[in-house]
Formats: structure tokens, C-alpha cells, sequence
């Protein structure tokens, strides 16, 4: 099918061939009218399939079956007109709309009552899902089809925060369905092209002003629904993401915050110097720490990067017997220059019990490190993660529901990781860290660091990663040789000579 006939969003759903999959969108995007030329071409087949359209209307019905027969015509398939037919139902006759292709079978559009998939074999489409009903009972119905090799696919926009649809998005989201999601905003419609098709449509000329105008034009149109309407942004849909109650549940008095703060200038010390003030922070404060971690944990790493502003934060998870994942610590870094904090990373996750996996924020500066780290320890080790609103919306939801069902079972209980996690908000539906700080007074300047650190963390505890048996590296003294090889920062012959001057000078 050629590109000049479905945006790149259109082509995306037709491509999916999941056996179960939703889409959230704006209104007018052109996914029902997609999803019957997907109906036409199965249909068509000699091994295809039937096709059940459920609508909450009849004017959907009569709607979805033209828009069938047009696709028929042009993909020059033979098919009977569409005709109008009688189902029997227990309690009434049920009025439906019927195409019949050359290959015998068919695509018929009906009410929305679970009652009329009884019985029957084949595709179903559940179209504006958020407005039928009962639709936790409609899918019960649907999914029986799956025995029998149909798929269910649930188009839908958003119809309040508690309903049933924005509830199994976000189940999805969450990873507790096996489903695929796919969301259409008007914006992002109208990037890939819907002004265009609407204009061509309409045979009015297309400018850049022109579009601009007929956006506008549609959100005055919805206003002051236009956020739920067109953005999939379900209403109520504002304040914290998680709430204090759930945070304090995972959090323990067991595991610390280390804080590493390095003062003005002293990037401009001498290397010995800050690499002798940075092990003596390691072997006093983190090295008692990692003695103590079980040898044969599985462990995974987080963090996000700040240097001059921002706080680094490094959160390492651990990977239970049960699979629950806890931090035994966090390191915090604040005004710490590059090389230190790539001395800090380095260090402690070599001495981490089997480590898998990094996620790393490579954003601006934080791609030095994140590079860095892919040489040492490999490509299938660490992730070089660009924090986009789609990682977000992917994976907010993911450590959310780890808070929930307790498999991330314990953080340090900690006053500014807490307001941290607490300042995740849903901002256009996407759960984030909204712009500006989060936090600041005296030297506290925050912007939700340990919130991005960990969800980076836990997106590295799902990675495959590439696991590294435990192998006894000193607390104190550097091998001679990189652990897992790479670049390693070896230190000079004289090294202990330079740290003690350096502890000296310092």
C-alpha cells in the first residue's frame, strides 16, 4: 500500500500484527476508516477471515461498512453492496450491516452488546471503546475470537480518567497486559500529515498559515474539551503520579544517601588531587556498603546526569530471589567534575555483585558518560538513553506499577528523594518531570533527579543485559587489569605516593 494512501500513523496500525492492540487518539484522525481498508484486505483473502465491527451507534455502523466498500473499490476487489441483515439475539432482533467479499467472507457492523459475539469466529473491531457501555464484558466476549486465531484490536479516545479504556491503557502501559498501544494526538497527526489529506480532501490550497488557522479552528471547536478530545489527555488527569503513601511503603531506614559535593574550583585541581578526594569518599562511605551486598544478586544501574546545576544521580538495584528489586544505596553528586564522576560510576560498578545492565541519561553532557561506559563495559551492557517524552510514556507506567505490586520493594527513605518522586506528573498525558525545578533552598537545587535516576534503573532491571559473574575486585587498590575490558583508568606507578600528597594538599 502506498504512502500517498495512509499517514505514517495509519501505516504504523495496519502494520501491527498483534494479537490484541489499542489505540488512544484524537478525534478525526482517520484510524476507523484505516482499520476498514484492514478489514477489506483480510477479508479478501482465500484463508481470511470474517470481520465483527462494534460501534456504539448505528450511524458508526452504516459509516464503517461505506468506508469498507470504498476500500474494496480501490484495492479492485469483487464485492457484494452492502446490505442490511437480521441477527437474532435472546432478548431482541438485532439490525446489522454486511459486506460479502468474493472470497466469502464478511464484515458485518453491530450493536455493542457482548451477547452478539456468541458463537462466532473471526476479527473484532471495538471502535470508540471509552463510550460503550460495558466494556470490561465486551472484551471478555471478544477474547474468546483468539481461541479460534482472530484478533481484537480497541480504537478509542479518552473518555475520563476512571474509565474502563484509560484503565486498560494504562494496564498496558504498565506491563500487566500482553497488548500493543498506540497513541495519535492531533498535534502529531497533523506532523504526519493530516491537514494535508484534509485540504487534498477539500481541494483547498495547503500553507503553512493555512494549517496553522484550520488547527486552531478544530481546538476552538472543543474547547474546553480539547485537552481529552484531541491531545489524549484523559480528564481528572492532573497531580502527583505517585502518591506519598505508596513511596513511603517502599522506602527503608536500612539504605543510605551518600552525597558527594565538591566545592567551587575544584575542577582546576590537579588530577592526583581529585582523584585522591574522590577514592577517599568511595573507600569511607561506599566500600562498607558493597562488602555487605549478597555476592550472587543480580544488579542493574540508573543514572541521571548533572554537573553544574543539576544533581548526578547514581541508584544501583539489586535483583532478589523472589525477582523484587531494592536499592542498598543511592550516591548522589553534586558540582562533581566529569572525570570524577566517571572515577565514581566506574568504580562502583565494578564492585557490584553480577553486574547486567546500565541505563545511562545521554542527554547534552551526560553523553561523555554514557559513551564512556558503553566502551567499558559494552554495548549489550549499557543503554545510551535519550529521555524523550515517548521513553516517558513508556516507561513512567512500568515503575509505577513496580510500586505498586511491590516488586520494587525498597529505596532509602529520604526526605528529597521523596519530593523527587513526588514531582512526577502527568503533563498532556505523559507522566514527566515538568519543567523549572522542583526543588531548591541552601545548595538543594533539585529538578527531580532520583525520579529519572530510578526510572532509568528499573527500565535497566527489565533489559537483557549482558551478565557479568560476580569476581572479587579490592576495595582499595585498582587492579592491574580492566575487569571486563575496555578503557579503564589505570592509575600511575607512584599512585599512593600522589594520593597521600594529595590528601596532604587537599
Amino acid at each position: 500500500m502506498s504512502a500517498a494512501v495512509l499517514l505514517p500513523y495509519q501505516q504504523a496500525w495496519m502494520a501491527d500484527q498483534g494479537k490484541v492492540k489499542l489505540c488512544e487518539k484524537s478525534r478525526r484522525v482517520g484510524l476507523s476508516w484505516c482499520e476498514a481498508a484492514t478489514s477489506v484486505l483480510e477479508a479478501s483473502k482465500q484463508n481470511g477471515q470474517d470481520t465483527w465491527y462494534l460501534g456504539y451507534s448505528q450511524d458508526m455502523a452504516q459509516e464503517f461498512i461505506r468506508d469498507c466498500a470504498w476500500w474494496a473499490g480501490h484495492f479492485q476487489l469483487a464485492a457484494e453492496a452492502m446490505d442490511e441483515t437480521v441477527i437474532d439475539d435472546e432478548d431482541r432482533d438485532i439490525l446489522a450491516y454486511r459486506i460479502k467479499l468474493a472470497s466469502g467472507f464478511r464484515i458485518t457492523a453491530l450493536s455493542s452488546s457482548p451477547r452478539n459475539l456468541r458463537g462466532k469466529q473471526g476479527r473484532v473491531v471495538i471502535d470508540e471503546a471509552a463510550f460503550h457501555p460495558d466494556l470490561p464484558e465486551l472484551l471478555k466476549a471478544a477474547f474468546a475470537l483468539l481461541i479460534w486465531g482472530g484478533s481484537v484490536s480497541i480504537i478509542s479516545t479518552h473518555f475520563g480518567v476512571d474509565n474502563a479504556f484509560n484503565e486498560l491503557v494504562n494496564d498496558v502501559r504498565e506491563g500487566k497486559k500482553p497488548y500493543s498501544v498506540h497513541r495519535i494526538t492531533f498535534d502529531e497527526a497533523i506532523e504526519q500529515g493530516l491537514c494535508r489529506r484534509v485540504f487534498a480532501t477539500a481541494k483547498r490550497e495547503w500553507s503553512e498559515a493555512a494549517q496553522i488557522a484550520w488547527a486552531e479552528e478544530i481546538r476552538a471547536i472543543y474547547r474546553p474539551n480539547d485537552a481529552e478530545e484531541l491531545d489524549c489527555i484523559p480528564s481528572n488527569s492532573s497531580g502527583a503520579y505517585l502518591s506519598r503513601a505508596l513511596i513511603e511503603s517502599r522506602m527503608s531506614a536500612d539504605a543510605p544517601v551518600l552525597r558527594y559535593s565538591c566545592p567551587q574550583g575544584f575542577e582546576q585541581q590537579p588530577d592526583a588531587v581529585r582523584e585522591a578526594h574522590a577514592l577517599d569518599f568511595l573507600e569511607r562511605e561506599v566500600a562498607p556498603l558493597l562488602e555487605n551486598l549478597p555476592k550472587t544478586a543480580r544488579s542493574s544501574t540508573g543514572m541521571d546526569f548533572g554537573r553544574s546545576g543539576d544533581l548526578s544521580v547514581l541508584i544501583p538495584l539489586l535483583e532478589g530471589q523472589m525477582l523484587e528489586r531494592s536499592s542498598p544505596f543511592i550516591v548522589e553528586m553534586r558540582n562533581v567534575p566529569f572525570r570524577q564522576q566517571e572515577q565514581i560510576v566506574f568504580w562502583i560498578a565494578d564492585r557490584l555483585p553480577r553486574f547486567s545492565f546500565g541505563a545511562f541519561d545521554a542527554r547534552g553532557n551526560g553523553q561523555y558518560l554514557a559513551e564512556v561506559a558503553m566502551q567499558r563495559y559494552g554495548a549489550n551492557c549499557i543503554g545510551q538513553i535519550m529521555l524523550t517524552q515517548q521513553w516517558y510514556l513508556e516507561n513512567m507506567p512500568r515503575m509505577k506499577a513496580a510500586f505498586e505490586d511491590g516488586t520494587l520493594a525498597s529505596l532509602p527513605s529520604d526526605r528529597d528523594i521523596l519530593d523527587d518522586l513526588r514531582a512526577i506528573s502527568v503533563i498532556k498525558g505523559i507522566p514527566r518531570i515538568p519543567e523549572g525545578k522542583t526543588k531548591t533552598g541552601a545548595n538543594q537545587q533539585r529538578h527531580g533527579d532520583a525520579a529519572v535516576a530510578l526510572c532509568l534503573a528499573w527500565f535497566a532491571t527489565i533489559q537483557g543485559g549482558g551478565l557479568i559473574e560476580y569476581m572479587e575486585v579490592p576495595l582499595r587498590a585498582e587492579p592491574a587489569d580492566p575487569p571486563r575490558g575496555g578503557h579503564f583508568m589505570r592509575p600511575a606507578p607512584d599512585l599512593d605516593f600522589q594520593l597521600d600528597e594529595g590528601r596532604r594538599a587537599w
